[in-house]
């Protein structure tokens, strides 16, 4: 199948060709490796018929547990990362994902109650009466003139005045709290006002003016909220029996709880609309929950029915409502806000009228879609149009144009045939029918159409789906647009192509691992066609010729397992494969994984340490013993140098008796010379270590001319912008401003070509011939015309790595909100692989190889961007990097970024 993924204009599909459905998935969660930040917030999904005690027995701290039905319960609470990965391996266990964050989206406000011609609904007797509307938000007003009537019972599950996280607010927005459920954010009274505001002749009237609404307060007073809160809210409204629920809230990326609890509601009859997101302008943008196809998706329009500059787009957007400058109701008052948030609450103010009036919440659903005013846009901005609350509640304009859904048939590992069939043309003179399929869960990424089929009377139609993913659940709908402009879908149904599962094995790398044993992880992916397997590791030293064989476990599934390695030699190093035997005869075989034993204890060990109070003639080595080996003291001491002398200094030794760190000061230095030191231990047993070689350089002495080293940009495999500025020049008239480069640990400069200056200002240098993957240093130099010279301090980069056969990544800039950062890159060339595994890789600035980390993996199969949220630390500082591994091997890592938390 293609990657098409655009959706089909109405206006458009009878010259509309089908197309084949886009490979994609929903991002769950990635190993141990690839966790980012310190987060230790879960949810642990568990299946029908299992008790979720031996999930809350793992749990440091229990949040609430959660009931799904037949879908299963989850708990949400605070688990240890060993914690979080054991139960990942449970077989009772559906899914284990981070108890992430959900905001409130974007705020503006109405003259979009006329728009919507709810106030004809309204002369027409309609008030909303009988219905219960729910906002699942920030809490609603308890004592506001336009609600206080109208409000039903509410529930907290972030209390008033708190964050998620139950620390205290520093404002609650001039909310006195009165209810546990109050608003202390603004955000869900003034979508509340827009649902069902008293229709008092006072402030403001809502699209429905006298449906019951509920608080069910998820966002505390920073608009932020968890999944787990906003599943649990969903659920309990469905508890409640209420008939919609106003979620104008929303993130970036889906949540298995959450998408649990949007199925557990809509198979109580609970109609659900979302915002789409205020992204915009943006393509395929809708944020979660919106984009679940159980869910609404509402996009925002202006007054001009432009599509509102802010609002996201994309296919699953299914209707459009008013939400550019919209007035409603806050604690205290009225203001104007816009975004999707204010649009959503339109809609969910039509669908209590709707309901009010007898509707069930698919029936709501179908007329407020069919019923919608084609203002023009396309179908990805407008979905089925602009909300018509008149046109919905007028009986008399019912479509008989109908379609129907059948079942699946030939259906194998990569292809089945879509069936549906054309009930009725209701007087048209044709219709053009297609199927609109996608992989269940992935609806936003994966959705395409199939077919087309034009039809000028009643009957059946059927279209070959191709190239899908084996073992896969489908979800498709017929659909057809009528000659008149009408348009219908048919329901949707389900279907799981055949599987094609060989029998797999993995290792998965090694633990406990001492001077003389290891304990050898594996991991059985798939028994095949086998009712159970024998598994084992092969094991021998790196380039020996024969294996030696562990004993075997058994295993009637798939699932980790492991055995203790002993007798080993010291510091050598180890190979090793895991090999499963299955039942019925087949066997499989891992690639070998390396690993060393750890070195025997018995020698000094001492490391360099880093430098500190630098100036132009004096600085501060410092270093560290940590092992004695067997000895009972040290000297320790300091050799120093200009880099690229031949002959060390060395500064008076410090006798240690125990492990720890030592310094000494240098004096008498040369100014702007650059020095090299490193740290040595003699041990009283006779053994000596000597630590890293450490480079630094001293300042330079003040002159008149002032230069400075400034940063690096469009670093690539081969070259570098260097830049620097002249920020004084003294008394001097003029001066030639250059660059001098090196790689990092060699001795000599390279020198640019020199500009001349004759007042202060920036200048910069594109370096070029450099070597790929290469570490460098350089310097701005500045000689002026009366005879100073300047050097500024040396700055370090790296030119990128060679991509392997064309794929490209590159890393983006760094959006950061509260304790939150979201890390951004690019696939710009897959370099003809049919896909890519993406992540970022990030690290304590200074402190790589103890502080490395890897978010999780995301697979595309396009080219574009690519975003992971990081729950960083205040005040530290970071570095990351964006990195692809391609289909067909290929490895590309994008530049370094910083950024502090």
């Amino acid at each position: 199948m293609s990657d098409g993924t655009e959706r089909i204009s109405r206006r458009g599909i009878l010259q509309h060709l089908g197309v084949g459905l886009a490979a994609g998935s929903v991002a769950g969660r990635a190993g141990a490796s690839s966790r980012s930040g310190g987060n230790d917030r879960y949810i642990v999904g568990t299946k029908p018929g299992f008790s979720a005690s031996a999930v809350t027995s793992k749990a440091d701290a229990v949040k609430r547990e959660l009931d799904f039905g037949s879908r299963g319960k989850a708990v949400a609470g605070r688990f240890s990362e060993a914690a979080a990965q054991a139960l990942e391996n449970r077989p009772d266990v559906r899914y284990v994902e981070r108890d992430g964050l959900v905001e409130a989206l974007g705020e503006s406000l109405p003259w979009g109650v006329d728009r919507v011609d709810a106030d004809v609904a309204h002369d027409d007797g309609a008030t909303g009466d009988g219905a219960h509307i729910a906002i699942i938000d920030s809490g609603i007003d308890s004592d506001h003139p336009d609600l206080q009537g109208n409000l039903g019972a509410g529930k907290a599950f972030v209390r008033c005045g708190t964050h998620p996280d139950d620390s205290d607010c520093s404002t609650t927005n001039g909310n006195s709290c009165i209810e546990p459920w109050d608003d202390d954010n603004d955000h869900g009274s003034h979508c509340a006002g827009i649902a069902d505001a008293i229709d008092n002749e006072t402030g403001v009237v809502g699209v429905a003016t006298n449906a019951t609404l509920h608080a069910v307060k998820v966002l505390g007073c920073s608009g932020y909220g968890n999944y787990s809160d906003v599943a649990s809210a969903i659920t309990y409204v469905a508890d409640q029996g209420w008939d919609v629920a106003s979620m104008s809230l929303g993130a970036s990326s889906g949540s298995s709880a959450i998408y649990d609890a949007v199925q557990y509601a809509t198979q109580r009859d609970v109609l659900l609309v979302a915002a789409a997101g205020n992204a915009g302008p943006c393509q395929d943008c809708v944020k979660y929950p919106a984009a679940y196809s159980e869910v609404i998706a509402v996009s925002a329009t202006d007054s001009d029915d432009n599509l509102a500059s802010f609002s996201s787009t994309g296919i699953e957007v299914e209707i459009a409502a008013p939400g550019a400058s919209i007035r409603s109701t806050i604690p205290g008052g009225t203001v104007y806000k816009s975004g999707t948030s204010m649009a959503t609450p339109h809609v969910a103010g039509a669908a209590g009228l709707l309901v009010a009036n007898g509707y069930t919440a698919t029936e709501a659903r179908d007329r407020l879609n069919s019923t919608a005013e084609d203002i023009g846009l396309s179908s990805t901005e407008q979905g089925s149009g602009l909300l018509d609350v008149d046109a919905a509640l007028d009986d008399t304009q019912t479509s008989e144009f109908t379609m129907q859904t059948d079942q699946p048939t030939n259906v194998t590992t990569d292809q089945a045939t879509l069936n549906g069939y054309l009930e009725s043309l209701d007087g048209a003179d044709s219709a053009g029918c297609y199927f609109k399929l996608w992989e269940k869960g992935s609806q936003s990424s994966t959705s395409t159409f199939v077919g087309l089929d034009s039809l000028d009377s009643t009957g059946s139609y059927s279209e070959k789906a191709t190239d899908l993913a084996s073992g896969t659940t489908y979800v498709y709908a017929a659909r057809g647009e009528a000659s008149d402009g009408a348009w219908k879908d048919g329901g949707t149904v389900e279907f799981t192509t055949e599987s094609t599962a060989t029998l797999a094995v993995s290792t998965a790398g090694t633990t406990n691992l001492g001077t003389t044993t290891v304990t050898l992880n594996g991991s059985l992916d798939d028994l095949g066609g086998a009712s159970s397997a024998e598994c084992y590791f092969q094991y021998r030293q790196s380039g020996g010729s024969t294996w030696n064989t562990t004993t075997s476990t058994p295993r009637t599934s798939t699932g980790s397992f492991s055995a203790d390695v002993t007798a080993l030699e010291s510091d050598t190093s180890y190979e090793f494969r895991a090999v499963v035997d299955a039942s019925d005869g087949d066997s499989a075989t891992s690639s070998a994984t390396s690993f060393s034993t750890d070195q025997e204890d018995t020698t000094v060990v001492v490391s360099t340490g880093s430098i500190s109070s630098v100036s132009s003639s004096a600085a501060t080595l410092s270093g560290s013993v940590t092992d004695l080996g067997g000895a009972s003291s040290a000297e320790c001491y300091f050799q120093y140098r200009q880099s690229g002398a031949d002959s060390w200094a060395t500064t008076p030794g410090q006798t240690l008796d125990s492990t720890g760190s030592f310094t000494e000061d240098l004096s008498d230095l040369s100014s702007g010379t650059d020095y090299e030191f490193r740290a040595i231990a003699d041990a009283s047993d006779g053994d000596s270590d000597t630590g890293s070689t450490v480079s630094f350089t001293t300042d330079s002495q003040d002159t008149s001319v002032v230069v400075s080293t400034g940063s690096i940009s469009s670093v690539s495999e081969s070259s570098a912008t260097l830049a620097g500025s002249l920020t004084d020049l003294g008394g001097a008239t003029s001066a030639e401003c250059y660059f001098q480069y090196r790689q990092r640990g060699t001795a000599t400069w390279e020198t640019t070509t020199s500009q001349t200056l004759s007042s202060t200002g920036s200048f910069s240098e594109t370096l070029s011939g450099l070597s790929t993957g290469t570490d460098y240093e350089f310097r701005a130099v500045a000689d002026a015309s009366d005879g100073d010279s300047d050097t500024g301090s040396a700055v370090a980069f790296s030119t990128e790595r060679e991509s392997s056969g064309g794929l490209t990544v590159e890393t983006g800039s760094v959006e950061q909100t509260w304790l939150r950062a979201t890390l951004n890159g690019s696939v710009s060339n897959l370099g003809g692989a049919s896909s890519a595994t993406v992540y970022f890789e990030y690290w304590e600035k200074g402190a790589k190889s103890s502080t490395l980390e890897t978010t999780d993996t995301q697979t595309r199969r396009s080219t574009g961007a690519f975003s992971e949220n990081f729950y960083d630390s205040y005040g530290t500082t970071y570095v990351y990097q964006a990195v692809a591994e391609s289909s067909d091997g290929q490895v590309d890592t994008g530049s370094q970024v910083e950024f502090t938390g």
